[in-house]
């Protein structure tokens, strides 16, 4: 078995990632990055793995991986992923996403851009945003797409100061009927998501099913027996219920559809189109 090294950093690490290779490289991977969490401080670290195999004065091998750099980062990091070789993505549990650059010169690590609030909850007579954890993000340069727990999916640029798209506005189950949910987005969609339709094992992923409605596949497991009255629809191993039924309950995309509730049959949501769209049908 290969020998493994261990340096102790007196920090919670929560993520680590390597620095990807140029392409065509025939180098063996040297550099990685780590995030660190639940410390009074926190920090992205670049470390060097050094010259495994060489001996060093003592006779011995040469294992230890090195600092080379490290930067205060605000928050917990919830994710961290490799932009390119200089540049690393890391995402806070304060909502916002940093793109740090690395000064191979100096060995120094700097906030090469920003966006602070990427992530937020809002709420009814809030005076101003509140923060939400920003939980993962994915790197294609020039694109960075993040995802959080207010229940959004950002797509920025690095070249932008704004996010160029964002989706999911708002997420609610149905209150009496969890196995309906009901989303909005800025996109202009309203969405009605429908786990409780039982539908016939098709081959594809997604096919239609009329005019407004398409059938999302589960991914089903075989896990330990739950009794179904104890279980939702949405954790269901049943494999009669391994579809979702998705419904676009507006005729035709607008403007953002920035809010909706549903209580009962009735549904309500609001819109940058400067209208309101009320139903009171949902299930019929």
């Amino acid at each position: 078995m290969e020998e493994i090294y261990a340096k102790f950093v007196s920090q919670k690490i929560s993520k680590t990632r390597w620095r990807p290779l140029p392409p065509g490289s025939l180098q063996t991977a040297e550099t990685f990055a780590t995030g660190s969490w639940d410390n009074e401080e926190n920090y992205i670290s670049l470390w060097s793995i050094g010259d495994f195999g060489n001996l060093d004065s003592d006779g011995g091998f040469e294992g230890d991986h090195q600092l080379l750099c490290d930067i205060r980062h605000h928050g917990d990091v919830m994710d961290l992923q490799f932009f390119d070789q200089e540049r690393i993505v890391a995402a806070s549990s304060t909502g916002c996403v940093t793109v740090f650059l690395h000064h191979p010169n100096n060995q120094t690590l700097s906030v090469n851009q920003q966006w602070t609030t990427a992530h937020y909850h809002t709420g009814p007579g809030s005076p101003s945003y509140s923060s939400a954890p920003c939980t993962g993000v994915v790197c294609n340069n020039p694109e960075i797409v993040t995802v959080g727990e207010d229940g959004r999916i950002n797509l920025f640029r690095a070249d932008h100061k704004e996010a160029v798209r964002t989706i999911v506005w708002e997420v609610h189950f149905h209150p009496s009927n969890p196995e309906h949910l009901f989303t909005c987005s800025e996109d202009g969609s309203l969405w009605h998501w429908d786990a409780s339709t039982d539908v016939p094992e098709k081959s594809s992923l997604f096919h239609q099913g009329g005019r407004s409605s398409t059938f999302l596949s589960h991914s089903i497991s075989n896990q330990a027996n739950v009794h179904q009255s104890v279980i939702s629809s949405w954790l269901s191993t049943d494999p009669a219920k391994d579809r979702i039924e998705i419904t676009s309950l507006l005729p035709s995309r607008s403007l953002s559809v920035n809010s909706l509730d549903v209580l009962g049959p009735c549904l309500v949501c609001g819109t940058d189109a400067e209208a309101i769209y009320v139903t009171r049908h949902l299930f019929s």
